[in-house]
């Protein structure tokens, strides 16, 4: 677990074993996860401390984390200690910083920071990426621990300067979980999701296992605090797999409660109720301060069955085990306003009274540890009944009206949003049609003057195609002569209609090269051999539709296949191009031109018979 680079453990280390205080977060604030240290591993380790002179400083380092992380603090004091004298014996500067700041961990406060000043003097003038980062980063955590955010920030972000400037990964990544941390707990969830979501799926060998599934933990509370559940499900599912064969009870017990308190979001009560019990039972046994998170989801859970006997039963354990530990969390708010309000309904004056002042004394504590969350969490009962009312009544009808002129907003911008749709598209409707009626208007204008026109001779907007071939440079004049002559053919007996007609192998038919074609295409049509070839299927078509009743009521991939086409995505494109309009309203006006025909044939017919 020691093995990666020296700071990995010293920055990351006070992160260690305080899930369930990062997992709290999603109940609307987090609880330090810096404070409760090492909690995971059940059980002491039994043997003597060996003699340390065998052992070089990677190894030392390495029983130390491990006395550190059983909670063995005699054990992992005396390990420090040596360390430190070996250091300044040897005078390796590297090793007696490390010396310092091993030492710290089991310090007070004061203390602490003196041994961390002590590594910056001793670092000062050391080459490489590892100082200063790394000492702003192990004093971030020191001030976290004691619950100074302010100037854990302050460090973090020196470090993360510094880190940054030598180029360090590892350190930014440290002081970029760390700061994750500190988002987290002030409410900025989405902000520290991204970067638990990054260091969790962009490793890197930047964080080794333990620290990986420490991310898993963190992204979830997050997860579940800005309600993406169904990612936090899937996470969940992932952590007990691994739990579960690493044969990590701690780690279960904590998925578990993240598991319950996914439930209880779900408002899946009764589920959320079972696993959060046995969660309480598991965690008791481990550490009680992280049990009464538990306990806490647990009378949330009660609350949401309204079970107010259950709930009041819960919140008084609950009370009881904070006055033995002395441990707070905001949340502790609405436990005692409950309480109060429970004993209020009940005309419990004197329960009353007591649990004011239980919640009095609390918020008090809460406002000197958690300053950063209490200025989120409203206030209960620290201002007269009258003017809370009075401020919520004024809120909800803030709220109301907000709500209301939002919704209006909402709902006038879609309304135009769909009114500018529809114009648009009545008006591209309209344009289609015009176009449209344009075309059979000029089809049956040129039958009413050329009979007998060829369909591929019909509507064409360009100048008509000249009878005699041109001159084509590079190319003999018979040459082109016998290529416009079979070019011709090709119109007239409608070969275009074939299917997989290439510019090869059309030339290769006609004896020429496709050099020769393409050119001879290019000048006489003025256009490239494709557009050509659409141009006279789509001519023919728009024919077609006018005359055969039956080729109109074809399907869409029967008239693209009758055309040469391979496929109908590929007709339409052609026909909406060349012709400016779709195929369904050219066919819709052929059908309204040729009512219209017969009802003024009919009329005229009539008329007829009448002068007779």
């Amino acid at each position: 677990m020691h093995s990666y680079l020296e700071f990995s453990m010293n920055s990351y280390l006070m992160n260690k074993n305080v899930n369930l205080q990062c997992i709290y977060k999603m109940m609307k604030s987090i609880f330090p996860l810096l404070i409760l240290l090492f909690n995971h591993l059940v059980g002491a380790q039994t043997n003597k401390i060996d003699s340390l002179y065998e052992f070089k400083y990677p190894e030392l380092k390495s029983k130390f984390y491990d006395y550190y992380d059983h909670n063995q603090v005699l054990q992992s004091e005396k390990i420090a200690k040596y360390y430190l004298q070996k250091a300044k014996k040897e005078k390796n500067v590297l090793e007696i910083a490390e010396g310092y700041n091993l030492t710290h961990f089991n310090k007070d406060f004061s203390t602490a920071l003196r041994y961390i000043d002590s590594l910056a003097v001793i670092t000062k003038d050391i080459n490489g990426n590892l100082y200063p980062a790394r000492t702003y980063l192990i004093k971030g955590n020191l001030y976290y621990k004691h619950d100074n955010l302010k100037a854990a920030l302050d460090n973090y972000i020196l470090g993360l300067k510094y880190a940054k400037e030598q180029n360090d990964e590892k350190q930014t990544a440290y002081a970029n979980m760390n700061i994750a941390y500190i988002n987290s707990y002030i409410g900025k969830n989405k902000e520290a999701a991204k970067i638990f979501r990054y260091y969790l799926y962009n490793r890197n060998n930047i964080t080794d296992d333990y620290q990986h599934n420490q991310m898993r933990i963190a992204l979830i509370s997050c997860y579940l605090e800005i309600n993406k559940l169904d990612s936090a499900n899937i996470l969940i599912r992932e952590g007990q797999a691994s739990a579960s064969a690493n044969n990590n009870n701690y780690d279960l017990s904590l998925y578990s409660f993240l598991s319950g308190t996914n439930d209880l979001k779900l408002k899946k009560y009764d589920t959320a109720i079972t696993k959060l019990s046995k969660v309480y039972d598991d965690l008791t046994k481990i550490n009680k301060n992280n049990a009464n998170f538990a306990l806490y989801s647990l009378g949330k859970a009660y609350d949401g069955l309204k079970n107010k006997e259950k709930v009041v039963e819960t919140y008084i354990k609950l009370d009881s085990n904070i006055q033995k530990t002395d441990i707070t969390f905001p949340e502790l708010r609405d436990v005692y306003a409950y309480l109060i309000d429970y004993y209020k309904e009940k005309n419990d004056k004197e329960k009353q009274l007591y649990y004011i002042d239980r919640f009095l004394k609390i918020d008090k504590k809460l406002d000197e540890q958690f300053r950063y969350l209490s200025t989120e969490l409203p206030k209960k009962y620290d201002t007269p009944n009258l003017l809370l009312e009075k401020e919520n009544i004024i809120n909800e009808l803030k709220s109301k009206k907000l709500l209301f002129y939002t919704t209006i907003g909402i709902m006038a911008l879609l309304l135009l949003t769909l009114l500018f749709l529809y114009c648009k598209s009545r008006k591209a409707e309209i344009i289609h049609r015009k176009t449209a009626q344009d075309l059979i208007n000029s089809i049956e204008e040129r039958h009413k003057i050329h009979p007998e026109t060829e369909v591929s001779e019909v509507i064409n907007e360009e100048p008509p195609v000249q009878q005699e071939p041109k001159v084509v440079k590079n190319i003999p004049d018979e040459v082109v002569q016998a290529i416009f002559k079979e070019l011709q053919d090709f119109e007239k007996n409608e070969h275009f209609l074939k299917k997989g007609i290439t510019l090869s192998s059309l030339a290769q038919s006609i004896n020429t090269n496709t050099a020769y074609l393409s050119e001879v295409i290019n000048s006489h049509k003025e256009k490239n051999f494709t557009a050509y070839l659409n141009e006279l299927r789509i001519d023919y078509a728009l024919e077609r539709l006018i005359e055969d009743k039956r080729f109109r009521s074809y399907k869409l991939a029967v008239i693209a296949d009758e055309l040469g086409y391979n496929n109908a995505q590929a007709f339409t494109a052609a026909f909406k191009k060349k012709t400016q309009t779709t195929l369904s309203t050219y066919i819709k006006e052929i059908e309204k031109q040729q009512i219209l025909n017969k009802v003024q044939l009919s009329h005229f017919q009539n008329f007829d018979v009448m002068d007779l």
